[in-house]
């Protein structure tokens, strides 16, 4: 498999791009796509029946992604984008087995790892779920590319729930990105990682805890510019300037999705029961 070149001719431009997560989180991902790439139709796949992804074993979440990319491959999907950071550390390599070279597959952490290696010269928070850390992803990644960067991680298993719930701009989730800020393995950090993307949906609540002493990270939009450059470069980037269309399936409707998905893409969007 090392040795196989990707050959993506058989692929065209207006084909939809597909996108996975747990729950609301990956949204904040598929947004920023929206909004860099306007032309491109979405299939959004929030596996809410099974979230949060962090707190599952690593089997179980093999075992999710596998089945939602082989949806996505149904759906005539021109990518793949991974837009959770649980399943990217535990089924990244499973995902890409099975996908065999046929489209392109973008994670949100490589992306993220290599950008802050090359740009940060400090030192690196991540706060992701406990699934994320302890795959120890971040570290390897931003380490491969430089080793002299020191990185803390620090699980924050409470955000997604409360995400999800949502519990947003309340002192519940103040209470809760205190009490995992303050907490001693971030303590000398210059930079930090949002390594979940549902954490995106706290960021003015955690740039007000830091105030202007710690640069975040916005991930999504990395990971939307890694999206562009790989589709720019095999051809595949959509210019035909009609309506996009944006398909949003999930394996359990629940309505803080409906609430947040109408709010980045308007209340006209179609949301579809899809049990796997």
């Amino acid at each position: 498999m090392k040795n196989k070149k990707p050959d993506f001719s058989h692929l065209s431009a207006n084909q939809p791009i597909g996108i996975f997560d747990s729950g609301v989180g990956g949204l904040t991902v598929a947004k920023e796509i929206k909004r860099l790439l306007p032309n491109e139709d979405l299939i959004y796949f929030g596996d809410t029946k099974h979230l949060p992804y962090g707190e599952k074993s690593r089997e179980a979440i093999i075992g999710y992604c596998l089945k939602i990319s082989e949806f996505l491959l149904e759906k005539n999907c021109k990518a793949i984008v991974i837009a959770c950071n649980s399943a990217t550390a535990n089924a990244l390599k499973e995902v890409l087995e099975l996908v065999d070279h046929k489209i392109p597959v973008i994670d949100v952490i490589n992306p993220v790892a290599e950008k802050v290696a090359y740009e940060i010269h400090n030192n690196v928070g991540v706060i992701a779920t406990k699934a994320t850390v302890n795959s120890g992803l971040y570290k390897k990644s931003i380490r491969k590319h430089n080793k002299f960067i020191k990185v803390d991680e620090l699980a924050t298993p409470l955000l997604v729930p409360a995400i999800e719930e949502g519990i947003r701009n309340h002192p519940i989730t103040n209470s809760i990105i205190y009490h995992y800020l303050s907490n001693n393995k971030l303590k000398n950090i210059e930079t930090l990682i949002l390594g979940c993307t549902h954490y995106p949906l706290l960021l003015n609540e955690i740039k007000q805890y830091y105030g202007n002493r710690v640069r975040v990270i916005d991930s999504p939009t990395i990971v939307a510019n890694q999206l562009k450059m790989i589709l720019e470069k095999h051809h595949l980037l959509n210019e035909q300037k009609s309506k996009s269309s944006y398909h949003f399936y999930l394996s359990d409707i629940t309505k803080n999705f409906e609430k947040i998905s109408k709010k980045f893409f308007g209340k006209s969007i179609d949301l579809e029961l899809k049990v796997l």
